[in-house]
């Protein structure tokens, strides 16, 4: 029967979210309700995963409206109609245009205009997707309406936007941090109704007992409404899944630029090498990951076409295919990278590249992305309202002076020396703090999909200037959509800067060319700077931190350099590990310490878990893990695991391998 139900992303505005929107609607006794924030349909995908959970029906829309004032509320009947709605938004969005009283036909949603609107704008002739919303409130002023004429027409709508006295007053707060005025100056027409709430569905049907024909037609209209998108397990990859016209010239083109790239990265490639190329493609092509390898390539050809830098970092530095197309510059073979962590049969999302350009650069290459590939946008991210941010807002829509709401915001006045109107803010700050407070765009994502994004979802128009959804990347990787990470650096423009003043001030040097690593990693005065701690003005390594932590190790190559760069960070560093490698690095002596076994599989870092492939490995030949499995537990221990069931799993398979092996005695 509720075909106008707000969650807290009808941004200010409403109370809660699209979960307790299907609680509501199961306390209620509903099996279907419908979700139509306003201008907005960042809950949508959400909102369907979870109504499976609560037995409901999900229906999906739009309630659009110029400010508080609504036009009219767009129902999708299936995922063509969602498609429509978010297309038609996203234009009214994007183009900062008002939305007109009347709706432009869809063929696959319904429109249904509010009673008083027809009133007003004397709309006598509906098409058969149009329909007048009734109210309860309005069920009295029907029975004297010419309206009551068109019979077939009628359907309810009742908007629910609070529960209780509790949400009114969160959401006159909402609206009063919306229209930047005090709660005292806010204009009525700024507010919803008292009566905007789900009512049992006794007292619904109790309502319209004289028009039985409002609910049949309601009924009908929601009968008729159908959407689902796959999700979790039953998810399949939505992003653009062939690079060129077919699954077979995308392999091959991949494989070709392999074995040209080759000689560049290996001029003796071993029996190693060789195997280790074929394993990976092997499973990226298994996996279906050809094409978000060929897009990357892309993304960094266009960037050195351009003499632009960049740094492929993430999970993607492990893959061997990725180093010798020129995705990244890390050598895997040489550091013992494991492809797994990369790829395995366990992880159902595309591999993870981060790519960093200059500040400089990074605009032009987004812009690159959008003229390149069709359906693409940027991610978006949710501010919410946070315990600083909400006491500042409340302060001044309660009027308080900016001296207290410093106060008050630091968190140092007792509450025994708070006033009533500071008790009152710090109250009602409780109702609203976590609430998403607008949206902003994610910091690297991109997404590159196979089908039109407003399939999806709507997208707005941020100052960049690019197309951006309304949803954030944990509910878009539940449905398959997974991003591209494009991300800048000051880094890289410091040393395009200090090439071009090396080329200024000696013009008689040869061209540096800063991918030849090989040159760099012995090349002496760098060394010995790593080892003085004289590594100022180099991303990363330039920290007092890190400087002082070289200068204990006596960093002089390499590969000491990228143990340094692992032992400092919170994982290695806080556990007790760091301080273990520096000894045993500084001191022999003291390698003897170490677990045999774990000496034998890490000699590199004298048996002490350095870098996360220690993990897999460790996992894998002390636990018997399966690599694929290997990762699992690796994810696990960064909080970043898809399923804690298959977390724990894994783990008791560690814990239980262990036992078997008897390895405490050992």
């Amino acid at each position: 029967m509720y075909l106008n139900c707000h969650s807290y992303y009808s941004l200010r505005y409403g109370t809660f979210s699209e979960i307790d929107v299907l609680e509501l609607a199961k306390k209620n006794e509903m099996s279907c309700v419908a979700l139509t924030d306003i201008n907005n349909t960042s809950a949508c995908l959400n909102f369907i995963k979870q109504a499976k959970n609560y037995a409901i029906k999900p229906i999906v829309g739009i309630d659009f409206r110029n400010g508080a004032k609504q036009q009219f509320v767009g129902i999708a009947k299936n995922n063509k109609g969602f498609h429509e709605l978010n297309s038609l938004l996203s234009h009214y969005l994007e183009n900062k245009l008002e939305i007109p009283d009347k709706a432009p036909k869809l063929e696959h949603a319904f429109i249904i205009y509010p009673f008083e609107n027809v009133l007003e704008l004397e709309i006598s002739v509906f098409e058969a997707y149009e329909f007048i919303g009734i109210s309860v409130a309005e069920v009295r002023k029907l029975r004297f309406s010419k309206l009551k004429t068109f019979t077939d027409t009628l359907v309810v709508l009742q908007t629910v936007t609070i529960r209780n006295k509790r949400d009114f007053n969160a959401h006159r707060l909402l609206r009063a941090i919306d229209n930047n005025c005090l709660l005292s100056k806010l204009d009525k027409q700024e507010e919803c109704k008292q009566d905007e709430i789900m009512l049992p569905k006794e007292d619904t049907a109790l309502a319209f007992l004289d028009f039985p024909n409002v609910l049949k037609n309601t009924a009908n209209l929601m009968a008729l409404c159908t959407i689902d998108f796959g999700f979790g397990s039953e998810r399949t990859s939505q992003n653009l899944k062939r690079y060129t016209k077919s699954n077979a010239t995308d392999y091959k083109l991949l494989e070709n630029l392999c074995y040209q790239g080759l000689p560049k990265r290996y001029s003796k490639p071993t029996e190693k090498v060789y195997k280790r190329i074929t394993k990976e493609l092997d499973t990226i092509k298994a996996l279906d990951f050809v094409s978000f390898f060929l897009i990357n390539y892309d993304i960094i050809s266009y960037a050195k076409r351009k003499g632009y830098f960049h740094v492929g970092r993430g999970s993607g530095a492990n893959s061997i295919v990725a180093y010798i197309i020129g995705i990244t510059d890390v050598d895997p073979i040489e550091l013992d990278l494991y492809f797994e962590r990369f790829i395995n049969p366990f992880r159902a999302s595309p591999p993870d590249f981060d790519i960093d350009f200059s500040w400089k650069d990074r605009e032009d290459v987004t812009q690159y992305i959008f003229n390149r590939f069709e359906n693409t946008a940027l991610l978006a991210t949710y501010n919410t309202f946070k315990y600083r941010a909400v006491v500042r807002e409340l302060g001044k829509v309660f009027g308080l002076p900016k001296e207290e709401i410093d106060k008050l915001s630091k968190g140092r006045l007792p509450s025994n020396q708070l006033d009533d109107v500071g008790q009152l803010v710090l109250k009602y700050g409780k109702l609203i703090e976590g609430f998403p407070n607008y949206i902003s765009v994610h910091s690297a994502g991109i997404l590159i999909l196979d089908e039109p994004i407003h399939k999806y979802s709507a997208t707005f128009l941020p100052p960049k200037g690019f197309p951006t959804v309304q949803f954030d990347m944990n509910i878009a990787e539940e449905v398959g959509v997974f991003k591209f990470d494009i991300l800048s650096q000051r880094g890289l423009a410091k040393i395009k800067d200090a090439l071009q003043i090396i080329a200024k001030n000696r013009p008689e040097l040869p061209p540096i060319d800063i991918h030849d690593l090989e040159r760099f990693k012995t090349d002496v005065n760098i060394n010995n700077l790593l080892k003085s701690g004289g590594a100022i003005g180099a991303y990363y390594v330039e920290s007092p931190a890190m400087r002082g932590l070289m200068t204990k190790l006596q960093t002089q190559d390499y590969l000491g350099l990228v143990a340094a760069s692992s032992i400092i960070r919170p994982g290695v560093s806080g556990s007790g590990m760091k301080e273990e490698y520096i000894k045993r690095h500084r001191f022999p002596e003291h390698r003897k310490n170490a677990h045999p076994i774990l000496l034998k599989i890490m000699p590199d870092t004298y048996g002490v878990m350095v870098y996360q492939e220690d993990v897999l490995k460790v996992a894998n030949q002390f636990a018997d893990l399966t690599l694929g499995e290997a990762d699992v537990l690796r994810r696990g221990m960064s909080g970043k695991f898809r399923s804690k069931k298959e977390f724990e799993g894994v783990e008791q398979k560690f814990i239980a391998n262990c036992k078997k092996k008897d390895i405490l005695k050992l």
